[in-house]
């Protein structure tokens, strides 16, 4: 079927979900209708946001459907009448079957990892946390469950030893993008044939999750491994950011996230949690199998910023030396 013939209805919210609605635009595939989260409000002046896929598509003349409840009775007669060949969902929310059953050719969605692996709201964040090397996307088509239908297509990439949940973020981003095209391309023309997962995953295997991130997943456990700990602030950063209590007084403390944060292996006599630091360019961490070298932090109340500039503006040895 002709790019131009062939009628897409696009699901998505986040920025993540921007590129591929992007590419498919540029690449002059017929997206009828966009369908993304209500506005809501958002920022501590609680002002009323548009989703990134919103902005996006208003700003190029496309029809924007914000159904609050996908199975109100009026939503599911629209996208009827929109008479969709086939829907395209990245980073949106769980279908009912009333809603991905719709269109001719299925409903497909976009996955940050290499399903099986990392079914989940936050498979980016979850692979670095757990010292992943590789990962990647998927498309799949929607079933009843969540990311558990028969995979179409995927492409697999290395993670940067170094690399945050942000940088693999804007990667998969582009990549996803690709896959959608070459996804779209290939059902379009009814030469892709979907595999179950259960052929995906070994014998034995035991299958990672990535589950949503919540604020107690945050929290820095000072008496992990050095490089957990550095595994957990790369898979936190930029955002929600991994964070420890900087003791200011026997009573007082203040939340402090770290961005970024080197390990160095070494046999030493500190407590796990002690900071160490010369008050000018260095600041590191103790941890039980050596020392974990601060980069980058944002103290409560401050802006992030990277150590020798924080250094500057505060005195750590006002403080107690260590991080709880």
């Amino acid at each position: 079927m002709e790019h131009s013939s062939l009628r897409i209805v696009y699901m998505g919210t986040p920025e993540f979900a921007v590129a591929p609605l992007e590419k498919l635009l540029e690449t002059g595939w017929n997206v009828v209708a966009v369908i993304t989260a209500p506005d809501k409000p958002a920022g501590r002046g609680k002002k009323i946001r548009q989703t990134a896929v919103k902005q996006f598509a208003t700003g190029h003349g496309l029809p924007v459907l914000q159904p609050e409840n996908l199975k109100d009775p009026g939503f599911i007669s629209e996208l009827g009448n929109l008479a969709p060949h086939i829907q395209v969902v990245v980073a949106f929310r769980m279908l009912p079957r009333v809603i991905w059953s719709i269109p001719t050719l299925g409903t497909f969605n976009l996955h940050a990892s290499l399903l099986p692996d990392y079914r989940g709201a936050a498979p980016i964040n979850h692979a670095i946390i757990n010292g992943e090397t590789r990962t990647g996307v998927s498309s799949f088509m929607i079933d009843e469950q969540i990311d558990t239908g028969n995979i179409l297509l995927q492409e697999e990439t290395s993670i940067g030893e170094k690399e945050t949940a942000g940088e693999l973020h804007d990667r998969l981003k582009e990549m996803g993008a690709s896959l959608v095209l070459k996804t779209l391309q290939q059902l379009s023309e009814g030469n892709l044939k979907s595999r179950p997962q259960d052929e995906w995953i070994k014998q034995g295997k035991v299958l990672n999750k990535a589950p949503k991130i919540h604020k107690e997943d945050c929290l820095i456990d000072w008496n992990r491994p050095g490089r957990d700990v550095v595994n957990l602030v790369r898979g936190l950063s930029p955002s929600p950011g991994a964070f420890t209590y900087l003791q200011k007084t026997e009573k007082e403390k203040t939340l402090f996230k770290i961005y970024q944060a080197g390990f160095e292996p070494a046999v030493h006599t500190h407590q796990p949690g002690d900071l160490i630091t010369d008050g000018k360019k260095e600041m590191k961490v103790a941890v039980k199998d050596g020392f974990l070298h601060i980069q980058s932090v944002q103290m409560e109340g401050k802006c992030r910023m990277e150590t020798v500039e924080f250094l500057r503006g505060v005195n750590p040895f006002t403080f107690q030396s260590r991080f709880s």
